[in-house]
């Protein structure tokens, strides 16, 4: 994988990256609910994706995934976060890898061009799977609470 000396620059720079998505959540106008969670909670969600990221991409069994995220759906479904916010979040934080890798490129070769666009397929494929199991375990949630109150 030729993405990988930009996955580890990635985790060694989760902390910094990690601020940035806390601060750009807190000022998106599209997140009122998750600014309502304190920045410990947003900071851990961001740093656990950001810290083993090369672990998550190079995750084959979707159950490893689904064990995980799905229990994040039923979290913020238990503490009255829309699930348009929570998909939004997942995706706010893959534009601002993406970004971040962008702006850390001085001179681009061939080679790393191709590496920024091979990891940018990979972040997509790890998200777009993220965000199908928050959204399984969110729905979930709701079946359950629907199912517990009727």
């Amino acid at each position: 994988m030729l993405s990988s000396k930009l996955v580890r620059m990635i985790e060694s720079h989760a902390e910094k990256i990690t601020v940035d998505a806390v601060q750009r959540m807190r000022k998106d106008p599209e997140l009122p609910h998750l600014k309502n969670l304190p920045d410990s909670e947003l900071r851990s969600w961001a740093r656990h994706i950001l810290q083993h990221l090369g672990d998550w991409l190079a995750v084959s069994d979707d159950q490893q995934i689904a064990s995980c995220y799905e229990g994040v759906g039923k979290m913020r479904f238990d503490e009255a976060v829309p699930l348009a916010e929570s998909v939004r979040s997942f995706q706010g934080l893959k534009d601002l890898i993406v970004t971040y890798v962008g702006n850390q490129s001085i001179r681009q070769t061939t080679l790393e061009i191709y590496a920024e666009g091979e990891l940018e397929h990979l972040l997509s494929r790890f998200f777009d799977r993220v965000i199908y199991h928050v959204v399984r375990g969110y729905e979930r949630a709701r079946r359950y609470d629907q199912a517990a109150a009727g």
